[in-house]
């Protein structure tokens, strides 16, 4: 079981690292937008990590918010409001059809939810060693 846990971090580090890349290159519409896709990828295989993490340490959920709130509760999951906003953003993600919305999930993915899967991904490693 912690095979499974270790490869689905390893999935979702990949997932961030692209993410980050397309974060740190992006020049114009087209690269946002690229941006906007890979952080929905991201954020996908992200809560998916968390439930199976929280299977290995014995704990259940099922639905994204329900693992978020879960791994906040054990304490595997710092700033969950934060996460809780990513799981909004990509919620609404797939519905924007305006530049300015478009423009704003780009700056919150730039500005904070980068920092956050980092963090996170981190503390979870952390936790499996």
């Amino acid at each position: 079981m912690k095979e499974e846990v270790i490869y689905a971090v390893e999935k979702v580090q990949n997932a961030f690292d692209r993410l980050q890349e397309a974060v740190n290159r992006a020049e114009d519409d087209l690269d946002r937008d690229g941006v906007i896709q890979r952080f929905e990828f991201t954020f996908e295989l992200f809560w998916k990590t968390l439930r199976i993490f929280l299977e290995y340490e014995g704990f259940q959920c099922s639905s994204p918010r329900s693992c978020i709130k879960e791994a906040a509760k054990r304490g595997y999951l710092e700033d969950a409001e934060l996460v809780l906003d990513m799981l909004e953003d990509r919620n609404r993600s797939s519905h924007i059809y305006n530049e300015s919305t478009a423009q704003e999930l780009f700056e919150r993915i730039r500005e904070n939810y980068v920092t956050i899967f980092k963090k996170n991904l981190s503390m979870i490693r952390q936790y499996l060693d």
